[in-house]
């Protein structure tokens, strides 16, 4: 049962997670971090952490966010094979406190979801 990241991570990209990870499984995009399934190891340390509320055991996801366990898995290997996995905590995403309030926090959807691919 692994860990996902769900769509209130899109353009906040806060890091505490990160932070107290033990096995280092979060893969970061430009705006958005995802957990490789293969690699969490189910301890719940990321949960509580998480300042917008963006991380769910799988099987625990939203109806609405059912299918980021899938968009954890394909970016995660991607950004593997990239080199991004990201063990250190950073800043925030500038806009992140705007992106975390609504109206932009129900608009936001895994459209949203940079690749380096489209940002490099």
């Amino acid at each position: 049962m692994p860990y996902v990241v769900a769509q209130p991570c899109i353009n906040c990209k806060h890091t505490d997670c990160v932070e107290v990870c033990p096995v280092d499984c979060f893969y970061e995009g430009p705006n958005f971090l995802v957990i490789h399934p293969d690699e969490c190891i189910d301890c719940n340390a990321c949960v509580p952490v998480c300042p917008v509320e963006a991380i769910y055991a799988d099987d625990e996801l939203p109806e609405q966010w059912e299918h980021y366990a899938e968009w954890n898995t394909y970016l995660a290997e991607q950004w593997q094979a990239l080199g991004y996995n990201i063990t250190e905590k950073k800043d925030a995403l500038p806009e992140a406190e705007e992106y975390a309030a609504e109206p932009l926090l129900s608009q936001k959807s895994e459209e949203d979801i940079l690749t380096w691919e489209g940002a490099e």
